[in-house]
């Protein structure tokens, strides 16, 4: 899906940021297929994070920025008008992510497919977990998944979106 920039945009946010344009299953699957890294070190996730904390600048947006491998925590920041219960979303964002092996979106996004919700069909418990938009996998080729980049402070999509674009840029994807 390709979009142009729109300049009447006041908050500086890109198209992508536009809710009504809810991505697919299809096209979600498609992200986790193509944003797959060829190795991931401490410094591909310093490069990542500052990528994104620079995203969430020139856009103003008020998140916490988190990047986990193999359960230890590579990078983390909070931005302005972050709080602390942004760091406990990107924990239980994280959590679906390493349980289910997919971005927290698409999981989410999977349960509503079926006409529930994932707190009301997983039987995890919410304050453990959560199938929000934000957290997203990182796949090495030949691996598999061995961590997750995460987003929390924006609504949901756009906290998908934001880490997409940053592993899109990263990967030049």
């Amino acid at each position: 899906m390709t979009h142009k920039s729109n300049p009447s945009h006041s908050q500086g946010l890109t198209p992508k940021f536009h809710p009504e344009l809810t991505p697919s299953l299809e096209e979600l699957e498609k992200q986790e297929r193509r944003l797959v890294f060829r190795q991931f070190t401490y410094d591909d996730a310093w490069t990542l994070g500052s990528l994104l904390v620079e995203l969430a600048r020139e856009r103003q947006a008020p998140v916490a920025i988190d990047i986990h491998r193999a359960g230890q925590q590579l990078f983390h920041a909070a931005l302005p008008g972050s709080t602390p219960d942004n760091d406990a979303w990107i924990a239980r964002k994280r959590r679906v992510v390493e349980r289910y092996g997919s971005a927290s979106y698409l999981v989410g996004a999977r349960f509503r497919a079926k006409g529930s919700t994932f707190e009301e069909s997983s039987r995890l418990d919410p304050d453990t977990y959560a199938a929000h938009g934000g957290s997203f996998p990182i796949t090495v080729e030949g691996v598999g998944v061995i961590g997750a980049v995460t987003v929390s402070g924006l609504p949901q999509l756009q906290d998908h979106r934001l880490v997409v674009e940053a592993l899109e840029r990263f990967l030049g994807a």
